[in-house]
């Protein structure tokens, strides 16, 4: 038996409770949590005598009602009855490897723990309840409970809310009730047929709890469950045999994947019911058709006469068409918009926005940004909207734009703003959303006259409310969405100060099986961005992390602090974390002792979201599971990405900088993976990568004096690139450092240069940075742009690792591809490439002799090459093969 401790500190037992074992002959004197009613077993944590969660039924191999148990539990459950009366769950591992603890924490959540050799701490990859859905009975009974709607709870088809007063504001447990009786209720007869009635199937959802069971055939189920009026539903599974229901359906949730199909007994009038709504809706679909076939006419009559407006009017009836504008891709995920009703949406024509702004006047103005002005406006009907008019000069067009609406259309969440309507006339692009009258959060935090207004409290829902609605963006919305944007001018607030992420103008929709995606765009706002050339959800934690240093410090980012010698707030912050200057960080109109480790909690979690390393940064959910568990333990915070960008705009000698970056003649990057113009690295010194796995240095081939600059992985026996490779230097008095023309570049002793990245029309304020994937990037420091890097240099690299690619665009032929060496010891090009090749959509790999193919890898299906026999089974890491939408057909590795 599982309990747990009432706190951290004191290691009496808590009120929670989750046997796994238990004798079947006392289950109706003990408080166990595996419950069998005739061989149905199922695990629950018991908040004193009141059911706090539950697994599901146990089908011999999962829990049923844990969705993401088959594909994350690699180790082995097993339960059962050992033959002398009791009844087993437990589990095995293969190795130490697969080792996993469960423990129960004060929160009454069952959580999995794991030993991370490379962190060297132990990390949580499982929790029990991880949704609101998964506490028990929130909806009460007859209800289904999905986290991917709002709100999570519905009635039962043919049932309907016992108290709507309740069920409208969120109160769910009272549950639904029946609207009409079935048929053999009515007749009192329990033998009667209910001919008349019929099942209701719910797909894949975590059934009731405390059902009864029988070994027979589904059809038998079924009939059973029928003949028997105080039957309400039932359920079979080929394992577990017949489940049915007499009491209330308690505790149903709506899962993604894995759970069972579940029939409930419902009305024959409610059926009915369905039939004539189905006839209602195709009539209305019929007449709307029509409606809509008129309007198209008219519109077209008024367009015919307007020839400024075509362009823009061409390419929105395309896109209310399914197809994408006429403009070039970037960014984003055009294909998405086939699937946006734009039905739903409002047109709103340019005259009547004009009326309700009073012609745009600046006294209805309430903000403005890169993209253009937003206006304060009222309609004919007194509801007032914000109207966000796209300026000429923002760089945003019609994509941007379209964007905006096919994410916004498609998503719905009480932390997402709402997207009321648009408008597209010649060249003018307005989107109209409901009106904060609050305005934004930069608005009140950084105003010394309103900051005063968000004490901790609210600043912590705030913080939790910007949180749930990206993790709704990143996992639960109906697409996987990017926002990319994320900053305090973009949060809005509402009257109860309630916060609504905005702007979607940048924002990227995912595939289902993309985790990040290389740029070499970099989009939103400096100061908050990761540049890594990879965005991914881990992009937007970074930003959150960022906005949540400004909630509770009430400090911007891109404030320069002299006095404290920090670029930005994250540096700023990183400094006083260390030395243990907590208060410092804390907003003085917030502070209150009694909040002092809520508050440091939060700053923890907001250095933990910055880190420089993507992999080391929780996920949404993570982050979420933080803030709501005030006593679990937090991992220490590794340097956040950039902090060492000051002294990048400071530098003036290697000397003034040794203690940063020690430049001696040992290696400049004991301390530091960046060079910036006034360092440089001397022959024999290296550039060492912050998890040590990659070095940037100098080496000589094997009986050979001359020397050349690489990155190898582990040991030079790993080279991986080679710079200079055709032009060796003869001596060892070569450096590699930034030019006077701000390019990469190698230097002979005569400091003439023999390579360069020669990037063309770039300002001198350049720095580099070599990252924990091998990558060696030039940056514009200015701007954080990257100018240059080495995964997209074509003919360079003999391996391939994650985040690496093979390319080809389609329009410039430019390629990216694996170049042999002559031999182990000669790096020098040879005769043999390896590319990738696209004909007609089909992407392959070739691999060449020269001009001549030498082998082939067989076509790409999405998932492996059709033409390597073993790669289903032998190639555990994930390759991904797609166009990137800017004329790239890319393959690459995943982790």
């Amino acid at each position: 038996m599982h309990s747990n401790w009432g706190k951290l500190h004191n290691k009496q037992i808590g009120n929670y409770v989750p046997p796994l074992q238990f004798r079947y002959k006392t289950i109706n004197q003990q408080k166990n949590s595996t419950v069998e009613r005739l061989r149905i077993i199922e695990v629950f944590i018991w908040n004193e005598t009141s059911i706090y969660w539950r697994s599901g039924p146990w089908n011999g191999g999962v829990f049923t009602g844990i969705q993401t148990m088959t594909a994350a539990y690699f180790f082995s459950f097993q339960g059962g009855d050992d033959g002398e009366g009791n009844i087993n769950i437990y589990y095995t591992v293969e190795n130490d490897e697969d080792f996993v603890i469960f423990h129960l924490n004060s929160q009454g959540k069952l959580e999995a723990t794991q030993w991370y050799d490379e962190k060297k701490e132990v990390i949580v990859t499982w929790t029990s309840q991880d949704l609101e859905c998964d506490v028990y009975g929130i909806c009460g009974a007859f209800a289904s409970c999905s986290s991917l709607f709002s709100p999570i709870c519905i009635c039962l088809r043919g049932f309907e809310p016992r108290n709507i007063q309740e069920w409208n504001g969120h109160n769910w447990t009272g549950g639904c009730v029946r609207r009409t009786t079935l048929q053999c209720s009515r007749d009192n007869n329990k033998t009667t047929r209910r001919k008349e009635d019929a099942f209701l199937k719910l797909q894949t959802v975590k059934v009731p709890a405390f059902a009864e069971a029988l070994a027979v055939t589904p059809d038998i189920c079924r009939s059973l469950c029928l003949e028997n009026c105080s039957c309400l539903a039932y359920s079979h599974d080929s394992v577990i045999g017949c489940m049915s229901w007499t009491g209330k359906l308690l505790d149903i949730q709506q899962l993604e994947s894995g759970g069972l199909d579940l029939y409930v007994c419902t009305a024959y009038a409610e059926l009915d019911r369905g039939r004539n709504k189905t006839l209602i809706i195709v009539s209305t679909v019929i007449i709307g058709t029509l409606v809509i076939v008129i309007c198209a006419y008219i519109l077209w009559r008024r367009t015919k006469n307007h020839p400024a407006r075509k362009k823009n009017n061409k390419a929105f009836q395309q896109f209310n068409k399914g197809g994408s504008p006429n403009v070039s891709p970037s960014d984003n995920v055009i294909g998405e918009m086939s699937q946006v009703k734009l039905q739903e949406l409002l047109i709103f024509d340019f005259e009547k926005l004009a009326t309700a702004t009073n012609n745009f006047h600046l006294s209805n103005k309430l903000g403005q940004g890169g993209f253009g002005i937003v206006y304060k406006g009222k309609l004919q009907d007194g509801q007032e909207i914000a109207v966000k008019r796209l300026s000429r000069a923002s760089g945003q067009g019609l994509e941007e734009f379209m964007n905006e609406v096919v994410v916004l259309c498609k998503l719905q969440h009480r932390n997402l703003v709402k997207l009321l309507g648009c408008c597209i006339e010649g060249d003018e692009k307005m989107l109209m959303y409901e009106y904060m009258p609050n305005k934004s959060l930069d608005a009140f935090i950084f105003d010394p006259s309103k900051n005063k207004l968000l004490d901790w409290r609210t600043r912590y829902n705030i913080t939790e409310g910007i949180a749930r609605g990206l993790l709704y963006l990143h996992r639960d919305s109906r697409l996987r969405i990017i926002h990319r944007d994320l900053k305090a001018s973009n949060v809005l607030l509402d009257e109860e100060l309630n916060p609504k992420i905005s702007d979607f103008g940048m924002a990227r929709i995912f595939g289902g099986g993309d985790n990040q995606v290389n740029t070499s765009r970099i989009v939103g706002t400096y100061g908050y961005l990761s540049m890594q050339g990879l965005f991914s959800e881990k992009s937007d934690v970074f930003s959150f992390g960022v906005l949540v240093l400004e909630i509770v410090s009430g400090r911007r980012n891109s404030s320069f602090y002299d006095n404290e010698h920090a670029l930005s707030l994250v540096g700023f912050v990183w400094i006083q974390w260390r030395e243990g200057n907590i208060l410092s960080l804390i907003d003085p109109e917030i502070y209150d002792h009694s909040h002092d480790k809520n508050i440091s909690r939060c700053l923890h979690i907001g250095l933990l979201c910055v880190q420089e390393s993507a992999v080391d940064r929780p996920n949404m959910a993570t982050v979420i599971s933080m803030l709501n568990n005030e006593v679990a333990s937090l991992p220490p915070p590794s340097q956040p990405a950039f902090i060492l960008r000051q002294y990048m705009l400071n530098s003036k000698s290697p000397e003034e900088n040794q203690i940063v970056c020690s430049i001696n003649n040992v290696s400049i990057t004991d301390l530091c993976d960046t060079i910036t113009s006034s360092q440089f690295i001397k022959d024999p010194e290296t550039l060492i990568s912050k998890d040590g796995n990659f070095t940037l240095g100098f080496f000589s081939r094997r009986n050979s004096t001359n020397r050349n600059v690489g990155i190898w992985w582990k040991s030079q026996s790993t080279i991986m690139w080679v710079e200079n490779r055709n032009q060796p230097l003869n001596d060892s008095n070569g450096n590699f450092t930034i030019s006077e023309d701000g390019n990469l570049a190698i230097l002979n002793g005569q400091k003439r240069v023999i390579w360069s990245s020669n990037v063309s029309n770039i300002a001198t304020n350049t720095s580099s940075q070599f990252s924990d994937f091998g990558n060696l990037v030039l940056l514009d420091i200015t701007t954080g742009n990257i100018l240059w890097q080495i995964i997209q240099q074509p003919s360079i690299n003999k391996l391939l690792q994650p985040s690496m690619k093979l390319s080809i665009n389609k329009r410039t032929g430019k390629s990216v591809k694996l170049k042999s060496w002559k031999s182990p010891f000669d790096r020098s090009t040879d005769n043999f490439s390896c590319s990738t090749v696209e004909r007609l959509r089909i992407i392959e790999v070739f691999i060449w002799n020269e001009t001549h193919i030498y082998w082939r890898i067989g076509p790409w299906n999405g998932g492996v090459f059709t033409g390597i026999q073993t790669m289903t089974a032998a190639y555990f890491f994930s390759f991904q093969g797609r166009d990137d939408g800017e004329g790239n057909i890319n393959i690459y590795i995943i982790g």
